[in-house]
């Protein structure tokens, strides 16, 4: 499991980042996608869609950052990156 303190960003590639809610991940079925002990590796995709909104993100340095982009419910489209919390 790794928890990610988020933050997101529009207005366009140089507008301010802004905090937001941490994220908690873990993806396991028949291998850990990412596991409940440990970082994802570099390079890691993950995508996800539910009423609540979707994201797609790429996880790098060794699974301490992530960056993608959010929609949240009601809202347009954002950057969304995150740095691990330890």
């Amino acid at each position: 499991m790794a928890t990610y303190k988020t933050q997101i960003q529009w207005g366009g590639p140089d507008a301010p980042w802004h905090d937001d809610h941490d994220l908690t991940v873990v993806v396991q079925n028949r291998e850990a996608v990412v596991p409940s002990d440990r970082l994802p590796a570099n390079g890691t995709q993950i995508s996800w869609a539910g009423q609540e909104g979707n994201a797609s993100i790429t996880f790098f340095d060794d699974g301490s950052r992530f960056q993608g982009a959010a929609q949240f419910k009601g809202e347009g489209p954002v950057g969304y990156r995150g740095q691990v919390k330890r």
